[in-house]
């Protein structure tokens, strides 16, 4: 059974604003990161990361550790992905990867593994479950040969799964194999819809492999939806609702279709004809908010619902919410190692991101250095930036004094210029302001990603645009 919002006190936390979204959607980053990884330079190479890993070591390695593994292979294309993926038939690629990866493994477990315990693994992609059991079981025994993980009912250890890819025997042996949280994509349960992205997935297939997870014990269970997919509407997005709400996850996610298909290839096999117009997405936004609060999910952020009980959820009320590249998260201090190709790391005051492609992957291996291609080593203002975003984007507030306390500003005169900015969003009702404190209404908490941006310094600079800032989505 859901739980109702109201039988643990919780109303809605967020107000949907149609005439608001309206005037203030534009296009900016997520920020997984800050700054983003477009800032990212190749400049920054394996000897900048393994210096932040040694100056890690050298402070007590204080933090625990978050692993998180790139699997790229899918077996079939979705039109509408826009992820870093590999569609091949071929298994032998994945054997030659493992071996590459194993090796990046070898490397980092080398520099980083008598630091402190993994509280954290995620494995994304493409499909994880790309791989076999064997090659599964593989992988995590050699990963357990160089680092120390937390026990089961400590540590946080998820699964990206394609419920098309599994039996209901192989999330059973997920689950022995260590993993306790599961992400399902779901995307629509609409046949027409699953039909024009070239993604069929009976919903039968869904919750069988729903309920194989409950019953193997897995603590947590997360849907990812997407809504503005071509011949999506508001009927058939509320059906999907229904029945997602009804499978009772524990977790759900609900991104917005950015359709871009001169970045994306695949997408321009989406008849653009059918995709929902403008204010078609946006009611389906407010009819997602709508059935999803009522059900009894809060809402985290950025797309994403949790149940009150949830881990997330908790936390956020805390006060001790993070967000990095695996999403929102719990375990705020940990150190982020990311193995496998396009990977990113974040470890003390760096990002690093490791080669977009197999071949440089590979060759980079071969020369036994770590396949960093690119990232960026903050600088003071960055850290500062960061944590406001960060405490913005889980916490939707922001204590002026705590960080006027951490960092040597006096905050009015340092973020002037920003000050005049959010004024105008707090006559937009989005915010308000007092000299204590910063605190997002239930209207700006949709668009919370703009409240962000007038915090990021780099987006007022004058450069030459870049393949990755055309990336950027709509904020709504």
């Amino acid at each position: 059974m859901v739980v109702p919002a109201t039988a643990l006190s919780f109303a809605p936390n967020v107000q949907f604003d149609a005439a608001l979204i309206r005037k203030l959607s534009r296009q900016g980053p997520r920020y997984t990161s800050y700054p983003t990884a477009d800032r990212f330079t190749d400049g920054f190479g394996m000897g900048d990361y393994m210096q932040a890993v040694n100056s890690v070591r050298a402070m007590g390695a204080r933090n625990p550790l978050s692993l998180y593994v790139h699997i790229p292979f899918c077996d079939k294309l979705c039109y509408y992905c826009a992820c870093n993926k590999i569609i091949t038939k071929n298994r032998s690629k994945a054997e030659v990867y493992l071996t590459y990866l194993k090796r990046e493994i070898d490397m980092q477990g080398k520099l980083a593994g008598d630091l402190n315990m993994v509280t954290q693994l995620h494995f994304g992609g493409g499909t994880p479950t790309y791989l076999s059991d064997e090659q599964m079981g593989d992988l995590l025994a050699h990963m357990r040969r160089w680092f120390r993980f937390a026990t089961d009912d400590a540590g946080e250890y998820s699964i990206e799964i394609d419920p098309r890819t599994v039996t209901l025997e192989r999330i059973r042996t997920l689950r022995t194999q260590g993993f306790n949280r599961i992400s399902f994509g779901v995307q629509d349960f609409d046949p027409d819809v699953q039909k024009a992205v070239n993604r069929i997935q009976p919903e039968e297939t869904t919750l069988a492999v729903m309920n194989a997870a409950r019953e193997a014990g897995f603590r947590s269970i997360s849907i990812d939806l997407i809504y503005g997919l071509p011949k999506q509407n508001l009927m058939t997005m509320d059906r999907t609702l229904t029945k997602v709400i009804a499978a009772d996850p524990d977790r759900i996610s609900i991104y917005n279709y950015a359709h871009m298909p001169a970045l994306f290839k695949s997408q321009r096999r989406i008849a653009e004809d059918e995709l929902p117009s403008a204010e078609t997405k946006l009611d389906m936004l407010s009819l997602c908010i709508k059935r999803l609060t009522t059900a009894g999910y809060v809402y985290i952020g950025m797309d994403h619902f949790a149940k009150p009980t949830d881990d997330l959820a908790v936390a956020q009320r805390q006060g001790r919410l993070h967000r990095n590249f695996q999403g929102y998260s719990t375990h705020a201090e940990a150190e982020m190692i990311s193995c496998g190709v396009s990977a990113i790391s974040a470890v003390g005051s760096t990002y690093s991101q490791n080669e977009k492609t197999l071949d440089a992957y590979y060759e980079r291996i071969e020369q036994g250095e770590l396949p960093i291609a690119r990232g960026i080593k903050l600088n003071v203002d960055d850290l500062l930036r960061r944590i406001i975003i960060q405490m913005l984007m889980c916490n939707f507030e922001l204590s002026i004094a705590s960080l006027e306390v951490a960092y040597p500003i006096t905050f009015a005169n340092y973020f002037a210029k920003e000050l005049e900015q959010l004024r105008v969003m707090e006559q937009d009702s989005l915010l308000t302001i007092d000299p204590e404190w910063l605190t997002v209404s239930p209207k700006g908490r949709l668009l919370i990603r703009n409240i962000c941006m007038v915090f990021d310094r780099y987006l007022g600079e004058k450069q030459e645009v870049k393949t990755e800032r055309l990336r950027y989505s709509k904020t709504i």
